[in-house]
């Protein structure tokens, strides 16, 4: 059992293993934060085909703000997987997501990085007890999984696995938050972890309702961008459903449109409303809401709207 010795604000290097699009968009961000990035991948054209994905990446990065020695130049692309984690004090793994191939990769990083480096993978599915099987030290490995472009998408999710210390999951999730990243640190693994299930529900709404002809692809896409989805950027679904419920918050939406959780608007069964579950959502409401009042909360959420409606007419290049 090995312990991190490099603290996360001190580490300087990073190893990106496996540069398609995720990893290269690791590698764009590790790039735009300072860090200098050593990156391998088995195809032939890798460094090539890297350098374009990088390219394509910085402008949106220098936009954002880069940080403070942040360069292009600070890339190589080793020639061997044992040469790019030599010096790394944090590996991100972005291979394709299969199973065996993750296991045995993962195994041939923890044997060649050094003692006590965490070793991140950005699986979109698997848990980390699944993948960490075949390593000699499986204290370190952690999931830390991104959302494409990893470069843009501020979120990351970061587990542990059945064998990995506390102190890997810890160090990680405090290590992507200093490079800039919103982290949600799992309390326990579930497959496709937080984000990816809740996306995957409405895929899997749209695609039934697709198939039963209820609705155009125009038409789906098109409620999600004109309805809810102007509402996310500062409000989930939790706190918008807090809201809908007007003065009396998530309690009252709850107590009063509960029933409707039985009523067929999806594919997808709804759990029992029991009174923990109920207790449960409107507790979590309440703490994310903090100090503010029904009245603060519609205020910002108002606000939010007006500014993302203004930003995307600035983009399709309409006038406010």
């Amino acid at each position: 059992m090995s312990q991190q010795s490099t603290p996360p604000g001190e580490v300087t290097t990073v190893a990106c293993i496996g540069a398609g699009v995720i990893g290269g968009g690791w590698v764009a961000h590790f790039l735009a934060r300072g860090y200098r990035v050593v990156a391998w991948d088995p195809a032939e054209d890798a460094a090539a085909r890297l350098g374009r994905l990088v390219d394509a990446a910085w402008p949106a990065l220098r936009e954002l703000g880069l940080a403070t020695g942040a360069s292009r130049a600070n890339l190589a692309v080793a020639t061997t997987l044992e040469q790019a984690v030599a010096e790394a004090e944090f590996v991100q793994e972005s291979a394709p997501e299969d199973l065996d191939l993750k296991r045995d990769l993962l195994a041939r990083i923890d044997a060649a990085a050094p003692e006590g480096v965490v070793i991140s993978s950005s699986t979109s599915g698997y848990e980390m007890s699944d993948m960490q099987r075949d390593c000699s030290d499986p204290s370190r490995l952690v999931v830390g999984h991104p959302f494409n472009p990893p470069y843009l998408i501020p979120l990351v999710e970061v587990v542990g696995g059945e064998r990995t210390d506390q102190w890997a999951t810890r160090w990680t999730s405090e290590f992507f938050e200093l490079t800039g990243k919103s982290v949600i640190t799992m309390d326990r693994e579930v497959p496709g972890f937080v984000a990816n299930r809740l996306q995957e529900a409405i895929w899997r709404e749209a695609l039934h309702m697709l198939d039963n002809g209820e609705a155009t692809v125009e038409q789906i896409d098109t409620a999600i961008t004109e309805g809810p989805g102007l509402r996310w950027p500062l409000f989930g679904p939790c706190m918008t459903f807090h809201l809908a419920g007007g003065e009396g918050g998530m309690a009252h939406m709850l107590d009063h449109f509960g029933p409707s959780l039985k009523s067929p608007w999806t594919r997808l069964q709804a759990p029992e409303l029991t009174p923990e579950l109920r207790d449960a959502m409107v507790d979590g409401c309440e703490r994310s809401a903090g100090e503010r009042d029904i009245a603060e909360l519609v205020d910002e959420r108002d606000r939010a709207i007006i500014a993302v409606l203004r930003a995307v007419k600035g983009v399709r290049g309409e006038q406010s």
